[in-house]
């Protein structure tokens, strides 16, 4: 599968499971939240062409400096912005493993729409979009060559996608009613066996 580019804007479909989460802790106080990877930091096949294969990785600091100013989700790249970080209901984290979103979905019915989709399973994989500051090309042997993406210049959105390209990302949902102050201390002492989990998904794990 080749790269989509528009005006030297690069995006990539990435595939893994939307699943519903159990233990969570949020970051954002919404009863249509969602979390998960965009991206990670593992190596996946971009496309392939009589034979021959053409691997991608992203760099573990690559999006140092790059520009998160102003990131929004979406519904495969498209229509009406979901949530937005300018305005607090959208997350961008950069930790070991790729990058990490958490959106609360509760200001439109479209996004609400997209949550009842994640929570039913329709939708169940992400993408992001961005732009390249600096990369590499390396041929590993006669039919195998890999693109290292060194720097991000600016990454414009993460979305819900309908086709995915790689099996590494992670998009997860739940609702959350009332609970007490020992329910919410009881989930955040479980943040770290979450995020444990979901990194053991992305590498194809099972705790």
């Amino acid at each position: 599968m080749m790269p989509m580019l528009i005006k030297e804007r690069e995006y990539r479909a990435m595939s893994t499971l939307f699943t519903p989460v159990t233990e969570t802790t949020k970051r954002l106080d919404s009863n249509y939240y969602v979390e998960g990877y965009a991206t990670t930091f593992t190596r996946y096949l971009l496309w392939e062409h009589e034979g021959v294969r053409y691997y991608e990785e992203i760099a573990p600091n690559a999006l140092d400096s790059a520009d998160l100013s102003d990131v929004i989700m979406q519904y495969d790249h498209q229509g009406r912005v979901l949530a937005r970080n300018r305005n607090g209901t959208l997350g961008v984290e950069v930790d070991e493993s790729g990058i990490f979103m958490f959106a609360d979905l509760s200001k439109s019915d479209a996004a609400k729409g997209i949550y009842n989709d994640i929570t039913e399973r329709l939708v169940d994989r992400m993408s992001w979009a961005f732009t390249i500051g600096k990369q590499k090309f390396e041929r590993l042997d006669q039919t195998t060559y890999l693109r290292v993406i060194e720097q991000i210049k600016k990454m414009y959105d993460v979305s819900a996608v309908s086709t995915p390209a790689n099996d590494a990302t992670i998009i997860s949902a739940r609702s959350f009613a009332e609970r007490s102050f020992l329910a919410e201390q009881q989930e955040r002492l479980g943040l770290q066996a979450r995020k444990l989990k979901l990194k053991a998904k992305i590498g194809g794990l099972e705790l």
